[in-house]
């Protein structure tokens, strides 16, 4: 099992220019297989999702060519295969996008339960009530299966604004019959994203960055090269970094248009990064004092659906809590194991009262101290980086695995920063 060791204490500076955004990435990938003609994507993270979703796709027959780190042309001519084996499905939450391609290109699909962070429940209901919707027959057991003989436009409510069942519906309807109208979509930049890529591949998508999207189906798409945006969540663990660093980064080619409301929830920490353009600026000199309501009450940050604060922001916003001055409630309204990461702070020093599973109090600063530790998610991965780089002493991180999973070459961009990091390989 691979680890990082972490010499924290130094201060943190520099550039750092974020990954494309793998929430982006990964429906992307398999959008290939709604055209017989290649698809040139850049600024894809190549991390261990991106891999497998790959890997998956090549077992289908798409033909898949790396021409750099960031870039790749996909073919799906020579795709034979409506059967996602279990394995690899099992590996990444994303496969469950395959339902609506597949189902598109061959009528059928076939394909493993989807893997991923346990953070807590995860529905499907609102893929499967959509895909029905628009014509499928699709059952769950110990693997998914499906069949559509004509997709048919109608229009859809989302019972939640759920990011890869809006991703899944838009691959499943843009080539279909008639007219599609997505009421209660999701609205993140990802999937704004996914619904420019499908466009210029010949889709017609409307309403793109509203909860509300039109889409009048078409006989067939074609290929086409689209950049993959920039990964905001990456900015916002970098933003919470720098503010606790000591020193003063610059995140490069961001998109600050897309952190709006991120800015303002951090702004409740005293956190408050420079714009000029597409670079953003963090001193982490400076003091963070947390503001209470203008009762004087405690406040409270929540989690929530776009464009509130992104739940995937709360565990590596809680680090950055534990260095500001005051107390604050954070409040995870999406998953109930999401929250459980913090006990590994609290061993480190942190000062935090764990609630419920979905709620938590944070008072600070407090110093933190080095710990050995495991990743038990993703961005639970990415705060424990961001403590152990600002703790006293020496901490080591185990099952990294989870981290790479979302974050691409982050040892490289942390030592690059100024952290004293290592990748031990076992």
């Amino acid at each position: 099992m691979s680890s990082f060791i972490i010499e924290g204490g130094r201060p943190i500076n520099g550039s750092v220019r974020p990954s494309g955004n793998k929430n982006e990435a990964l429906p992307a990938l398999v959008s290939c297989l709604l055209t017989d003609e290649p698809i040139t994507l850049k600024r894809v993270p190549k991390i261990r999702d991106v891999v497998t979703i790959c890997e998956i796709l090549e077992y289908l027959g798409v033909k898949v060519e790396w021409h750099s780190e960031e870039e790749l042309t996909l073919d799906a001519r020579t795709a034979n295969n409506h059967i996602a084996p279990t394995d690899l499905c099992a590996r990444v939450r994303a496969s469950i996008l395959l339902i609506g391609p597949l189902l598109s290109r061959f009528g059928k699909v076939e394909l493993g339960a989807p893997g991923g962070d346990v953070i807590g429940a995860r529905r499907i209901d609102t893929h499967f009530e959509g895909i029905i919707a628009l014509g499928a027959e699709l059952r769950y057991d110990t693997v998914i299966t499906g069949s559509i003989k004509n997709i048919m436009g109608t229009e859809i409510f989302l019972d939640e604004p759920s990011v890869t069942a809006t991703e899944n519906l838009l691959l499943l309807s843009v080539i279909s019959q008639g007219t599609t109208v997505l009421h209660n979509a999701a609205c993140e930049p990802h999937v704004n994203g996914i619904a420019k890529l499908l466009n210029s591949m010949g889709a017609k998508i409307s309403g793109i960055g509203t909860n509300q999207l039109k889409i009048d189906g078409v006989a067939k798409l074609h290929g086409t090269t689209h950049t993959i945006g920039p990964d905001f969540m990456e900015v916002g663990s970098f933003i919470c970094l720098g503010a606790i660093g000591g020193g003063k980064i610059t995140i490069e080619e961001a998109e600050p248009e897309d952190l709006r409301f991120v800015f303002k929830t951090f702004n409740r920490l005293g956190i408050q990064p420079e714009v000029k353009g597409k670079e953003i600026s963090i001193d982490g000199n400076k003091p963070m004092n947390i503001s209470n309501d203008i009762t004087g009450r405690i406040a409270t940050i929540y989690s929530g659906p776009w464009p509130a604060f992104p739940t995937d922001l709360m565990s590596v916003t809680i680090v950055a809590a534990t260095q500001a001055s005051g107390t604050i409630v954070f409040f995870e309204k999406m998953f109930e194991g999401r929250m459980f990461f913090t006990d590994k702070l609290i061993s480190m020093g942190a000062n935090i009262v764990l609630c419920d599973p979905h709620r938590i109090v944070v008072t600070g600063p407090s110093q933190l101290y080095g710990a050995h530790l495991s990743s038990p998610d993703v961005r639970a991965g990415m705060s424990m980086l961001m403590a152990a780089a600002i703790a006293k002493g020496t901490s080591q991180i185990n099952n990294i695995y989870q981290i790479e999973r979302g974050y691409y070459q982050i040892g490289n961009k942390l030592e690059s920063l100024g952290v004293a990091i290592r990748h031990i390989k076992n």
